[in-house]
């Protein structure tokens, strides 16, 4: 990978990883996130659960050794978690503008999945 592309892909994968970092943190320990999640209709436990789940990907997609299986699982868990966002959003009558921020995210993502995806099929 050259270096714009270097550039972009941490880039990308720095914004999800920090914004996954800072959500499950609010997760964890935010009353009005817990309110949130009641407001979607999910159970309490999702909620810890997912925040849990959230820094482990986030802490995948920037650790170098970790196996590509494993990334690429963090890259699909972000991605459903994005796009069921959005649905849980739109189906729970909130703004059009909050159900379409984790599909902006979605497309960050993307563009970090791309350019490590690139990055590999060049090193073979």
């Amino acid at each position: 990978m050259n270096k714009t592309g270097k550039i972009i892909y941490w880039a990308s994968t720095g914004i999800i990883s920090v914004m996954m970092l800072f959500s499950a943190w609010g997760y964890l320990a935010s009353a009005d996130m817990k309110a949130a999640f009641e407001h979607l209709g999910f159970p309490g436990y999702f909620r810890i659960e997912l925040g849990i789940l959230k820094a482990l990907g986030a802490l995948v997609l920037v650790v170098p050794l970790v196996w590509d299986k494993i990334k690429l699982l963090a890259y699909f868990g972000f991605a459903l978690t994005f796009i069921s966002a959005s649905i849980a959003h739109y189906a729970s009558g909130d703004s059009v503008a909050v159900s379409v921020v984790p599909i902006i995210f979605l497309a960050i993502l993307g563009v970090s999945y791309i350019f490590y995806v690139d990055d590999k099929v060049q090193l073979k």
